[in-house]
């Protein structure tokens, strides 16, 4: 059976397994690299502000990222849509031009930030005591920059098609080489943060001669060919339209760290930003599963409704709908019950254990609902509907969640947890409107 002809109709519960297990796999990995990273940096000598370095340049890290969902998930599921049309040159051309335009913005982005990393650091909030660490860190990652970009934006292409045990060859390898590197650097060479960034690096590097070598191979549908990279303007507005939801879900991630770093450190200083870097690399944990159920599901989606077959994508989408509630739901249980422990992973400090525990608790304490709002988001972007992801997620970000990070601390007497209570009410508004509005929209598009 062809890959095409699994996604037309081998048992959705099956194909789903098929394709999400891996993608799983390769978030687990993905997990497990993060919280390594940081529990290597939190036991060096000054672990805290080294921790704290890291997370100020989080908000970079982010915003960076945010071009691979520009170009990779606003190109990907159009992909998948014209190959369910049986239109292939399209779908080698939605490869060919996100692949000119993420290497373009990755250059770009380079540039840019070393010519303004300290103005930058500085804004989003560096002392004196955290700017070294945070410069050492990001000097370095972001020379990997174009390495980081192709890597996760081209597999995207690599999923889409079906992918998903040479998807999960691409994440697990750079998460496992990282793994191993992180020690090296940090204690063994004594490089300490920079340490971190080099294998973080050499890491992706080493998962972009991969994804490359299988792009311009044999095996996959789509083939990066150099006429399809000359840039397309009718291509390029179906991917920036699409890709605008998930780069402004990443982006404005970027600057929801800088402002919940301003302001954990105005109410707690940086031993509150320390805590803030620790709750989200656990926000990360809650979301990554879901995002790998979401990679399983969205070539089922995205080929079906190319194909018009709406059966195969309704069922497809309960079925993720019920996968990712239930993971988030074990997962916000247990960290609740657990916190002290998850806090203490990364660092000893009493102070930091027990400050962050109550972080932790309270930031995380209903984040069941991210389950069914990831599906509805991923569901809209596989469906080329690209305006109603941006919908909610600029109501959960912009008119929500950072007002709210502003507006609670001045009315609410909690101070610091005032701030951090912003998130639960954030989130509980738009998953909520969210699930409304999915049965309207599944009636009017897919019938």
């Amino acid at each position: 059976m062809t890959d095409n002809n699994k996604l037309a109709t081998k048992k959705v519960s099956s194909l789903l397994l098929e394709l999400a297990i891996p993608a799983i796999c390769a978030q687990i990995v993905t997990l497990l690299y993060n919280l390594v990273d940081k529990i290597y940096i939190g036991r060096m000598d000054g672990g805290a502000l080294a921790m704290a370095g890291v997370g100020l340049c989080a908000p970079i890290v982010t915003i960076i990222n945010a071009f691979t969902g520009l170009f990779g998930r606003g190109g990907a599921p159009l992909a998948a849509i014209s190959m369910g049309e049986k239109n292939e040159k399209d779908a080698e051309k939605f490869l060919g031009n996100s692949f000119c335009m993420l290497l373009l913005s990755s250059v770009i982005i380079m540039v840019s930030t070393i010519a303004f990393m300290n103005p930058l650091l500085k804004l989003f909030g560096a002392s004196e005591n955290t700017l070294p660490y945070a410069r050492s860190y990001l000097l370095i990652y972001i020379m990997g920059t174009v390495f980081i970009q192709l890597t996760v934006g081209m597999n995207y292409y690599i999923t889409t098609q079906g992918f998903a045990k040479q998807a999960m060859i691409t994440t697990m390898m750079g998460g496992i080489l990282n793994i191993i590197l992180d020690p090296i650097f940090i204690f063994a060479m004594n490089m300490g943060i920079a340490g971190a960034a080099l294998a973080t690096v050499l890491s992706q590097f080493a998962s972009f001669v991969w994804v490359m070598f299988f792009l311009f191979g044999k095996k996959t549908k789509l083939r990066i060919r150099l006429s399809n990279m000359k840039p397309d303007m009718r291509i390029l507005k179906r991917v920036l339209i699409l890709g605008s939801s998930p780069f402004f879900m990443n982006a404005t991630e970027g600057i929801l760290h800088i402002c919940f770093n301003n302001q954990v450190a105005k109410f707690g200083g940086d031993l509150a930003v320390s805590a803030m870097t620790i709750l989200f690399s656990y926000m990360q944990f809650l979301l990554l599963p879901c995002e790998g159920v979401s990679q399983g599901s969205q070539p089922i989606v995205s080929y079906n409704y190319g194909a018009k077959n709406f059966t195969r994508v309704k069922d497809t989408f309960k079925l993720a709908l019920k996968v990712n509630t239930a993971v988030t739901l074990i997962y916000s249980v247990v960290v609740f019950i657990f916190a002290e422990f998850f806090i203490s992973i990364f660092n000893s400090d009493p102070e930091l254990v027990k400050l962050g525990e109550k972080m932790l608790r309270l930031y995380l304490g209903i984040g069941f609902v991210h389950g069914p709002n990831s599906t509805f988001q991923q569901f809209y972007n596989s469906l080329g509907a690209g305006a109603r992801s941006f919908f909610f997620a600029f109501l959960r970000k912009c008119i929500l969640l950072i007002p709210l990070l502003y507006v609670f601390p001045a009315v609410l007497p909690w101070g610091l947890m005032a701030v951090i209570f912003a998130e639960p009410v954030s989130d509980i508004i738009t998953t909520a409107s969210n699930a409304i509005y999915i049965r309207y929209f599944m009636k009017t598009k897919l019938s």
